[in-house]
């Protein structure tokens, strides 16, 4: 039994089936397989309950579970004291996001590290929860900043201080731009696109408000330049595009919207290097009191 080992058996518990794992680990199945069966063996108990679609574990691979995280964790401490004693943080953090102004946040705590660790490298991808949520089960990024619900059995998440408001994306010539706010009945007659992550809420939504949906984007700034052209309204967050000065665009909140927060999420039991796990603890170090 050895740190490879429990690295592999978090890997099939995170990724909730063995050939998930397999996959996830770039190990044969087979070999994989084989693997947790011996460690079955060595240990004299039954981890895994059989004949489930997703792996289940018994009382006792609880209890290796704990163990293992403990295992894996003092491995990963004990990286980071032999690079900070050389002085010498090295690794890449890769982050995906939405289109927020919550990712200020993280641009804060990533150039408080960045600054006293400058070998660490930053990667950030943008998209909507559908894409990161791939990217981040196939293991291409870190983290997903992502604004809507999520498996707490399968990710550790950080609830974001900052949040954001709903509302509509107008030019500043259209009627409806001289009201402080938009009342959902005014914009039965108006086109209008929305993001492709809130597709199946608005799309609910537009049954019961007789809305006129024309179609979805993925990222607001290419949205932004059809708002332009005078061909829709969109549906989004506020900050985002510029709306100020010379701008021909502007930003009205839905009334009756409630702000939203998103979360930070990642993989439970996935092994991460030092400089991933730093930002992991600078995130959870935040107090917003």
């Amino acid at each position: 039994m050895d740190i490879r080992t429990m690295q592999y058996f978090l890997a099939v518990i995170r990724e909730g089936t063995i050939s998930a794992a397999a996959e996830s680990l770039h190990v044969a199945q087979p070999s994989l397989s084989r693997q947790m069966k011996d460690l079955e063996e060595e240990l004299g108990v039954t981890l895994f309950e059989r004949g489930n679609r997703r792996i289940t574990l018994t009382e006792e691979g609880q209890v290796l579970r704990r163990r293992a995280e403990e295992l894996v964790r003092l491995m990963q401490l004990t990286q980071e004291e032999i690079a900070q004693v050389k002085h010498q943080l090295t690794g890449s953090i890769r982050i995906g996001a939405g289109e927020s102004q919550a990712f200020r946040f993280f641009a804060e705590t990533a150039a408080t590290l960045l600054k006293e660790h400058p070998d660490v490298q930053l990667y950030i991808t943008s998209g909507d929860t559908q894409d990161l949520m791939d990217e981040l089960d196939n293991g291409l990024i870190d983290f997903a900043l992502i604004f809507s619900d999520f498996d707490r059995e399968k990710y550790r998440s950080f609830q974001l201080p900052a949040v954001d408001r709903f509302g509509v994306l107008m030019r500043r010539d259209h009627p409806l731009a001289s009201k402080p706010e938009i009342q959902m009945s005014e914009l039965a007659e108006v086109s209008l696109m929305i993001s492709r992550a809130s597709q199946s809420y608005w799309e609910s939504v537009a049954e019961t408000r007789n809305l006129n949906i024309i179609g979805t984007y993925n990222l607001l700034f290419n949205a932004s330049l059809l708002v332009e052209s005078g061909a829709c309204c969109v549906l989004g967050f506020e900050k985002l595009i510029h709306t100020t000065g010379d701008s021909t665009l502007c930003f009205r909140p839905l009334a009756g919207q409630k702000k939203t927060t998103g979360a930070l999420i990642w993989k439970k039991y996935q092994t991460f290097s030092p400089a991933v796990q730093l930002f992991i603890d600078q995130i959870r170090a935040f107090d917003p009191q």
